[in-house]
């Protein structure tokens, strides 16, 4: 914006220095007009101007209620060379009658099309032109144009000689008038109209705007746009002035545009179009990621639907039990966990909504919006994590593991959190024998899960310490222990008995802010039984607590580093999704089309089977198939593609993207022949790192 500003300045500048002084103005003055015309000059007193204010950049209303634009900076030249006085009156939008021109007893109108018959027969009488611009067609992108077509053409209603010019050349197009540009544009966008024909400067200045991205605008042949001034004369004797003095007007307005060089008209010209591009608005930000912000808000309710199901579930576990107390207390504590973020929810669109004109305030509030959903999210996992170790579910992999690369990237996580809240940090790891078997992935789990509670409940200035070491058993396993001890507030030696309890939370921490679900030292303890192993605590009230994790492991050989992931590559191999839900099936298509890939859709599975059937081999490489569809579910869907007739039925790649999560749907989707499964809601980075193996 302002370096725009700094090029029209200079070429204001530029302008300027064309132009002669006030004295020299004079003298030439004296010379160019005759005495009469001199005469009428002196006499003129301040003229009255309309101008139509909604045709930015070449004439519109600012800020400050005046005239601005290209006719502005070409009008007060005028003044200057001829000596005239003027003062700019604003023009209601839509047509104007001659009746109106002389109740406002206005001498001149500015950025009026040239068509000198049809004006003087309305008592109007046109100058030389001063602009001209080519007109261009305004219509969607998928609109074919031809003459011989019946056309529906929205027409700015004041707009009479390009009428004249349409109904002459395209006799069989329909006009309809509106009332500016915008509600022409809007008119053609929607369909109600099928294009409109308008001033080149006007069109590129309105498609800037996002709403109406999806229009083009192309040359109307044969049809330019000059503009000119025109004088306000009584007709028959009624009012305004006099032909005499209209012809007078505008002979020495004529002069005056003689006056005035190409070079300078073109200077001008430039100058208004970079003064007045335009500039993108909050709104229009909230349009062009208008998905976005919908998914958002769409994830936080799918979230919180399931949430409630799964307390529905619980609920109904607990009554086949006929445990009245745990039913009160969990759905106490459910409703809080679940309305506190959802409050926050409902707050933030308030304030989005509140704040739409402020983009860093919509900003954050989208941050906040987005880490409240993700909270809720994790509520949902941990609520299914617990479930499954209370009823046994949970499977517990023994695969070989690094638990020194496994300790270092967990280490290094909870430092960065714990720098940002001032809290040091200590390391004091000793892994003797990094290889062994386990589970990865739920061993992380525990040790995040110590690390993130002691950074929790340790104030600005403690510290935190991880000790990790091993020892060998009797029968040659290796016993692992995680250590990590916090100076912060510490619990009673009443709260310890139930610190793994689920929901646990000692009221003092709960009334000093604390957020959490209470559910991952429970989770933590579950796992560790789990895996043979056994997480204790150890902490004094005000001093500081003490959670040690120790689980027995065999010992594995060491495996070979993995391979850095290859650069993501669109290639040539197109995605076909499939999926019934409309809003999770648009999502899809931007983002992968945005990542650089050629997307395909399938409503339903057997939609999805008919177009892979469709394609030529090896043209679809990657198929994300949902699993609960109607006509056909994915489950048969993969199972069909694969029965196929045809080299690439076998080596498609295809990924359940579900929100199925349960281990018994991820087996069910491997046994139909699916080769990887993503879980709704689809975390974008792992989806995008799968689809580039």
């Amino acid at each position: 914006m302002r370096l725009r500003k700094l090029l029209a300045l200079i070429l204001c500048a530029a302008a300027l220095v064309c132009a002669l002084s006030p004295a020299a103005l004079a003298e030439e003055r004296d010379g160019a007009y005759t005495p009469e015309e001199l005469e009428f000059i002196k006499n003129a007193g301040t003229l009255r101007v309309g101008y139509v204010s909604d045709r930015r950049p070449v004439s519109f209303e600012d800020d400050k209620g005046e005239l601005a634009g290209i006719s502005r900076y070409i009008f007060d030249r005028v003044a200057d060379i001829s000596g005239l006085d003027f003062e700019y009156v604003a023009l209601p939008t839509g047509a104007v009658t001659y009746d109106y021109l002389t109740e406002q007893k206005l001498d001149l109108i500015t950025s009026v099309e040239q068509n000198s018959r049809n004006q003087q027969a309305r008592g109007i009488l046109v100058s030389s032109s001063y602009l001209t611009s080519r007109k261009v067609i305004v219509c969607r992108q998928d609109l074919s144009f031809s003459k011989d077509k019946h056309l529906t053409v929205a027409l700015y209603s004041g707009s009479q000689t390009i009428k004249k010019v349409l109904t002459d050349i395209y006799p069989n197009f329909t006009l309809r008038d509106y009332d500016s540009t915008e509600a022409c544009l809007d008119a053609v966008r929607g369909g109600e109209a099928d294009l409109m024909i308008q001033s080149q400067y006007v069109v590129e200045y309105w498609l800037s705007k996002p709403r109406f991205s999806e229009l083009k605008a192309i040359p109307a042949v044969g049809v330019d746009e000059e503009l000119c001034f025109s004088a306000v004369v009584s007709i028959g004797g009624g009012p305004g002035p006099s032909q005499e003095t209209g012809e007078k007007l505008i002979a020495i307005i004529d002069k005056a545009i003689a006056n005035l060089s190409e070079e300078e008209i073109s200077d001008y010209t430039i100058q208004g179009i970079m003064e007045n591009q335009y500039d993108q608005t909050l709104g229009d930000f909230v349009y062009k990621y208008r998905h976005l912000i919908i998914a958002l808000g769409l994830s936080a309710l799918v979230i919180l639907a399931l949430a409630v199901l799964l307390m529905r579930a619980h609920v109904r576990s607990m009554e086949a039990k006929s445990d009245a107390k745990a039913k009160g207390s969990f759905l106490s504590t459910m409703s809080h966990e679940i309305r506190t973020p959802l409050n926050g929810l409902i707050g933030l669109n308030y304030l989005m909504g509140q704040k739409i004109e402020d983009p860093e305030r919509l900003s954050a509030y989208l941050r906040q919006s987005t880490a409240t959903a993700k909270y809720l999210l994790s509520l949902v996992d941990d609520i299914l994590d617990m479930s499954k170790l209370q009823e046994h579910r949970m499977e517990i992999v023994s695969e070989p593991m690094d638990l020194e690369l496994l300790v270092t990237g967990a280490a290094n996580l909870a430092r960065k959190g714990m720098e940002e809240k001032g809290i040091e940090f200590k390391k004091d790891v000793t892994v003797a024998t990094p290889w062994i078997m386990g589970d990865a992935v739920r061993v992380e789990q525990v040790l995040m899960n110590l690390l993130d509670n002691a950074a929790k409940f340790t104030p600005e200035g403690g510290s935190v310490t991880l000790r990790v070491w091993q020892g060998t058993r009797d029968d040659g396993r290796v016993v692992t222990a995680m250590e990590v001890t916090d100076t912060g507030r510490g619990m009673s030696e009443e709260y310890q008995k139930h610190v793994f309890d689920s929901f646990s939370r000692e009221m003092d921490t709960v009334s000093k802010g604390n957020e959490g679900t209470g559910l991952g030292l429970a989770i933590s303890h579950e796992l560790a039984t789990a895996m043979g192993g056994e997480l204790s605590v150890e902490s004094r009230k005000g001093e500081g607590s003490r959670f040690q994790f120790m689980f027995p492991a065999d010992i594995a050989s060491p495996q070979p580093a993995e391979e850095p992931a290859a650069e993501r590559s669109p290639g040539r191999t197109k995605i076909l999704v499939a999926e019934d839900n409309e809003l999770n099936r648009e999502i899809m298509h931007d983002l992968l089309e945005a990542e650089g890939y050629e997307v395909l859709l399938a409503l339903d599975g057997r939609e999805a089977v008919e177009v892979f059937r469709a394609s030529k081999v090896g043209e679809i490489g990657i198929i994300l198939m949902d699993l609960l569809m109607p006509v056909m579910d994915g489950y048969e869907a993969a199972r069909a593609i694969r029965e196929l007739d045809r080299a690439d039925a076998k080596t498609a790649r295809i990924i359940a993207c579900t929100a199925n999560t349960f281990e018994n749907d991820r087996r069910r989707a491997f046994e139909a022949g699916m080769d990887d499964f993503i879980p709704k809601p689809v975390d974008v980075g792992e989806l995008l790192d799968k689809i580039g193996e």
